[in-house]
């Protein structure tokens, strides 16, 4: 089997060579401060024992994973920590194809591109299931495409790309649909901190043994470099899970655990809160800009990103290529989240330029109408 290389990276690369200043929208990377009480427990963790240096727990540290259990109202036994939520997804999608339920997987077009990736790499099959023009479910599309060999849903809400917050009501259906065709279903929820619609609701208030619920604190605190995720499992499904996580990476990273769950004991409300504010200004902005622009775009209710469409300038690998060299800002090809959007640039706003982006691309765009008038 071949893999090839993300084309985050091929993006970010192209950009980062290019010859004139680039605002970067490619990357999930937030651009805000962690938590004080992060910072502060990684410095006394360095003066600590040196038992302290040594592997921790498997599945994670008894006091984050308590914590979690604390905020998910779940046993602490059906928790283990992982390498990111990009493991914890892996190691859930390993479990629902591990079971003999068949080998494809429905994913929600358009489609963050990691999950085709690993259901490839995990000898599984990825069907892409349309949803409505706003994001959201398709409940109809997701019944017409299970069948006996659909052996996993994964959902992600509030989602990457589109911004829509899936309700939960859509995700119970969507469970329904697993537990007449033996599917589990996966739902990605690391942008949870990030709901601007007030709506969002945890799958796990659910309570079904179909669903994996995945997260993270990567873009709730502003730790992408940690690799600090989770997973809470079904009781039968929680020890696979964690000896699969034990072969494959022995242990995640004891400082950066014990950093996270002081912060998560220690940090309040208000913090998640100044980062929506934040980004809810940037929205603001960076739509308004696009107003201007003549493009249409889908306004988040959720997570950080606005997906573009410019007029008679589709969202190819070559147009994103054409934007960092003549304009200076960096997206993300809508052909790179399947097929549904294809037409469409993904823009990232955890970056304090996006304003700047935002008139880059009015003056672009601006100027190339200008061109197409004076040609005619």
């Amino acid at each position: 089997m071949e893999y090839e290389e993300p084309k985050f990276f091929h993006v970010m690369e192209y950009a980062a060579a290019a010859d004139g200043d680039v605002v970067d929208m490619v990357s999930g990377n937030p651009d805000w401060e962690p938590p004080a009480a992060l910072r502060d427990a990684l410095s006394e963790y360095a003066n600590g024992p040196s038992e302290a240096f040594q592997y921790p727990p498997s599945e994670g540290i008894r006091g984050l994973r308590e914590s979690i259990a604390a905020r998910r109202n779940v046993d602490p036994d059906r928790i283990v920590v992982t390498n990111g939520t990009g493991e914890a997804n892996y190691l859930a999608m390993a479990r629902a194809f591990e079971r003999d339920a068949g080998d494809e997987a429905l994913l929600m077009d358009p489609v963050y591109p990691y999950y085709p990736g690993k259901t490839e790499l995990l000898g599984g099959e990825p069907t892409l299931v349309p949803t409505e023009r706003d994001g959201s479910l398709d409940i109809e599309a997701v019944r017409a495409a299970a069948s006996d060999g659909t052996a996993l849903i994964v959902l992600n809400t509030p989602n990457n790309p589109t911004g829509a917050v899936y309700d939960v009501e859509n995700v119970r259906e969507v469970v329904e649909v697993a537990e007449a065709v033996d599917a589990l279903v996966v739902v990605d929820e690391v942008y949870d901190h990030f709901d601007f619609s007030g709506r969002f609701e945890s799958a796990l208030t659910l309570d079904s043994e179909r669903v994996i619920v995945t997260s993270g604190f990567s873009k709730s605190m502003a730790i992408t470099g940690f690799r600090v995720g989770y997973a809470v499992l079904p009781d039968e499904h929680a020890f696979p899970a964690k000896a699969r996580h034990m072969l494959v990476n022995v242990a995640g990273s004891r400082p950066a655990q014990y950093a996270v769950a002081e912060a998560l004991s220690a940090t309040d409300a208000d913090y998640y809160a100044e980062a929506r504010d934040r980004l809810a200004d940037r929205i603001d902005a960076f739509t308004a800009a696009l107003d201007e622009a003549g493009a249409a775009y889908t306004r988040p209710e959720g997570a950080f990103y606005v997906l573009a469409r410019f007029d008679g300038f589709p969202g190819t690998m070559a147009n994103v290529k054409r934007l960092i060299d003549e304009a200076g800002v960096a997206g993300m090809p809508g052909e790179t989240f399947g097929t549904a959007r294809d037409e469409w640039i993904r823009f990232a706003l955890v970056t304090p330029r996006a304003v700047e982006a935002a008139e880059r691309l009015v003056e672009y765009f601006a100027s190339d109408r200008k061109a197409c008038r004076e040609e005619s």
